[in-house]
């Protein structure tokens, strides 16, 4: 008795509607995407052996270097919270194009008497160039960068019911007294639990 042949089917697979939807994907995700701000304050970070990923919701995160201090708090909503209680306390008004203008902008490191000049350059480039990135005051008599700190976490308990947490980000050339006198900030109002940003060893930032 002959042996029946099994019909042979093609295995061409159509991936038309495959490809149409990786490029859909594709612009999806172009389009969304939002560019990585550049750091005004250049420093260069620590290596260390750990890893252990920083959140990147309800943090705030004070960068140190060249004796100069930056502050960055994330969320548009407690950044534009934090301005108000700031405007409250140093008696200056924003506008409401200030504020959201503000609620955009990453880390900062101006007086709190010329966060309005500051906040009303065109870009990142023409704030760098402007020359008020002079740090924000952490003297004794002046210590406006303890005021950010604590109306920040005022916003955070207010908006999130969390509470606010700290990352350092230091250039491992900064001297010693600089970073002492950060840690006393936040000691005097009880944070002793922050992160130290470092760089994997041997690899990139």
């Amino acid at each position: 008795m002959p042996r029946a042949k099994v019909q042979r089917k093609s295995t061409s697979i159509d991936m038309t509607a495959m490809c149409d939807v990786s490029f859909l994907l594709l612009t999806f995700f172009i389009l969304t995407a939002t560019a990585r701000q550049p750091d005004p304050l250049k420093i260069t970070i620590p290596t260390s052996t750990y890893k252990i990923p920083v959140p990147d919701v309800d943090i705030a995160k004070l960068s140190i270097g060249h004796g100069k201090v930056f502050y960055e708090v994330a969320g548009q909503d407690v950044k534009m919270a934090t301005l108000d209680k700031m405007a409250a306390q140093y008696k200056i008004e924003f506008t409401p194009e200030e504020r959201k203008r503000f609620g955009v902008i990453q880390s900062f490191g101006v007086p709190i008497q010329s966060l309005k000049q500051y906040i009303n350059l065109p870009d990142e480039a023409a704030r760098e160039k402007s020359g008020l990135g002079t740090g924000i005051p952490a003297d004794s008599t002046n210590n406006q960068l303890a005021d950010w700190i604590l109306n920040s976490r005022q916003a955070v308990a207010e908006l999130h019911s969390e509470a606010m947490r700290i990352s350092i980000r230091g250039d491992a050339e900064e001297e010693y007294p600089t970073v002492k006198k950060i840690v006393d900030i936040l000691q005097k109002q009880k944070i002793n639990k922050f992160s130290l940003i470092t760089s994997a060893e041997g690899g990139a930032q």
